[in-house]
């Protein structure tokens, strides 16, 4: 947050999959209420959800909160957002919130995945397995689910290293507080990292899988067609990233529409 207010006069904050938006009105109470400008949208699928936090808005007279009733999928983003956040966006909304992050060009990114589950369900089908021992690794049930969650946020970050961020994961909080407490963090340093990219698709052919994610950005395995180069070709010397656009102060966005 300090970073686009140092670099932007109004820079959009989107808190994909929003719920209570809670997280939002700490975000606002701490970065934007005192600030001159900015904005924070928030997008929640459930009306009932939006109507009570604008309502909350209302009476904290937060007045550049915006509000959206849409699944993320669905939402009208703004052309530019410079933040996008997601707290436990379910399953593959994350990754309906990492590709709005991508194709609006966030600066930053900072999501929580929760109940990764379609990773395992392709890693049971026949289709989806690998041969030798990498089947090992899922063969029982709970494995399955696990590697699926793990293989599933690799994928994630992996795809945001593609697309020019550097990426950390951590920990949100501690385990005591919560189980899905993965921290997926993302900050845009470069137009294209084709390194990246190569061992994503390797990782796809490998693992037998092709989480929503991909698809939407039409990543391909290495080997399929339009996949590009074979899997060893990860493990070649190739330009780690082509630079990003030096970073320039924006226009006020255009202030999204509400539900």
């Amino acid at each position: 947050m300090e970073d686009v207010q140092t670099r932007h006069a109004n820079p959009l904050v989107v808190d994909a999959g929003s719920g209570n938006a809670y997280l939002g009105f700490v975000v606002y109470e701490l970065f934007l209420k005192d600030a001159a400008g900015g904005e924070l949208l928030s997008i929640e699928g459930r009306p009932d959800l939006t109507e009570r936090a604008k309502g909350r808005a209302e009476r904290l007279h937060f007045d550049r909160m915006r509000f959206q009733t849409a699944h993320i999928d669905a939402a009208e983003y703004p052309e530019r957002i410079h933040v996008l956040m997601a707290l436990h966006a379910c399953d593959t909304a994350t990754d309906d919130a990492l590709v709005a992050a991508i194709k609006h060009g966030a600066d930053h990114v900072a999501v929580v995945p929760c109940c990764q589950a379609e990773v395992a369900a392709q890693l049971k089908e026949k289709k989806a397995k690998p041969a030798g021992s990498m089947s090992l690794l899922f063969q029982h049930p709970w494995h399955r689910r696990e590697f699926g969650s793990h293989l599933t946020n690799v994928i994630r970050a992996l795809t945001l290293e593609a697309y020019g961020y550097q990426v950390t994961v951590t920990e949100l909080t501690g385990w005591e507080h919560s189980l899905k407490n993965e921290l997926i963090l993302g900050r845009r340093v470069h137009g294209d990292n084709r390194r990246a990219r190569l061992q994503l698709q390797a990782l796809l052919a490998e693992t037998g899988v092709q989480p929503r994610l991909t698809r939407l950005l039409g990543i391909k395995p290495a080997g399929a067609a339009g996949g590009g180069a074979e899997a060893e070709s990860a493990s070649e010397p190739v330009s780690e990233a082509e630079p990003a656009p030096e970073p320039t102060p924006d226009a006020a966005p255009a202030s999204p529409s509400e539900s």
